[in-house]
């Protein structure tokens, strides 16, 4: 599903690598965490897998293709199969709740029949049936989380990047939106989660891969968050373009796609 080959990343202007030499393997309908601390490389992981940016070294496959073979013009193709949840949530705040589901089909040409049974079904599977009309002002931050992570799964990707989806939230909020994560991947999809939230990958006991300084240094089945994943490291500024990243034009987002952090 997602392979890692000896893969480094380091950006311009930096003095040491994000990622340095990892392998790692995601397997299908898998729900894995990434823990580290604030420049680990949990989100390089995320961005060199939605091919928003190339290893410096190494080779990356993801659903049977080597993303070093994709060229420019096929990888809003490849991006289909994947859908992205942030923690800034990205919505369009002039566009109801079933209006900023619905764009991500309308960007791929989906039937307005097709839209409108779709919708609605999953709003009904993130706990929003019946807030379809509202604006995102009206909606509590949980919800608007929901908002985001129905837009992600709408087109029933095969796998599931979340970026620190819990951040902005307070806990019961989060096991909230971690309930509709568990029930996504029970769908099959195969969630890929960078976070710092150690009471929710204790709780949860899922796959937790652990990065420091661009290493892995732990990868544990049914793990917790640990202790390592809590020291800070020195952090690499960065800022990185977020093209190509499958949410709307005119959507809020920071500088950077994946946190400010590699």
């Amino acid at each position: 599903m997602i392979r890692f080959e000896h893969v480094s990343k380091q950006y311009s202007g930096t003095t040491r690598p994000a990622l340095n030499g990892i392998n790692l393997e995601v397997l299908r309908g898998e729900f894995v965490f990434l823990v580290g601390a604030s420049g680990s490389g949990k989100s390089s992981c995320l961005r060199l897998i939605l091919k928003e940016e190339k290893p410096t070294k190494g080779n990356i496959h993801v659903l049977g293709q080597d993303l070093g073979s994709i060229s420019s013009r096929k990888v809003p193709y490849f991006r289909r199969n994947l859908g992205v949840v942030f923690q800034d949530f990205r919505l369009l705040p002039n566009k109801n709740v079933f209006q900023n589901v619905a764009f991500t089909l309308q960007v791929i040409g989906k039937s307005r029949g097709f839209i409108q049974e779709a919708v609605p079904d999953v709003l009904k599977m993130v706990g929003l049936d019946g807030k379809a009309q509202r604006l995102p002002h009206e909606l509590s931050g949980g919800e608007q989380q929901r908002v985001a992570i129905a837009r992600a799964v709408v087109n029933k990707p095969q796998i599931l990047l979340a970026d620190e989806p819990t951040g902005n939230l307070d806990p019961a909020t989060s096991a909230g939106i971690m309930a509709v994560l568990e029930r996504i991947n029970a769908g099959g999809t195969t969630v890929l989660m960078a976070t710092h939230e150690a009471a929710i990958v204790d709780q949860m006991k899922r796959r937790v891969i652990e990065l420091v300084g661009g290493q892995i240094v732990r990868d544990e089945r049914h793990g917790g968050y640990g202790v390592t994943a809590a020291v800070p490291i020195q952090r690499e500024q960065l800022t990185v373009p977020a093209q190509g990243v499958p949410v709307p034009v005119g959507a809020p987002a920071p500088a950077a796609p994946f946190a400010s952090e590699p």
